[in-house]
């Protein structure tokens, strides 16, 4: 089991920018996702990135506005989320998964982090 940990969840007005970080150790793993969970909706798929080719892809409510990003040597991988909006409010998980290639149902990732809240206030 991979363990998960986040942080850089926070409040921001709408147009500002905020950058999560997933920490992973333990096993290793194929590829690494974050999801979120508007209040009141579904957990979603935000992005997700193979760790060994960086090749990525994101959810079209985010296309052009967040980046995924890992670091190899630190274990850690990154969601850098530029303008903002009310909407993308939510608490936003990293999962990891040993299954190969991009992954976009959640039941396919077997670690998950605890969570960070995203506030974006209008």
């Amino acid at each position: 089991q991979v363990q998960l940990v986040e942080s850089g969840g926070g409040l921001v007005q709408a147009g500002g920018s905020l950058r999560l970080s997933c920490a992973a150790s333990g096993r290793t793993y194929s590829s690494m996702g974050w999801f979120r969970q508007p209040p009141g909706k579904e957990r979603e798929f935000v992005a997700a990135i193979r760790w060994g080719t960086g090749s990525t892809s994101y959810a079209d409510s985010v296309k052009g506005r967040f980046t995924i990003s890992r670091d190899n040597a630190k274990s850690t991988m990154y969601l850098q989320m530029n303008s903002l909006k009310p909407e993308d409010t939510a608490v936003y998980y990293c999962a990891a998964t040993s299954r190969s290639g991009i992954r976009y149902d959640q039941n396919e990732y077997s670690s998950w982090g605890q969570g960070t809240h995203v506030t974006v206030s209008s």
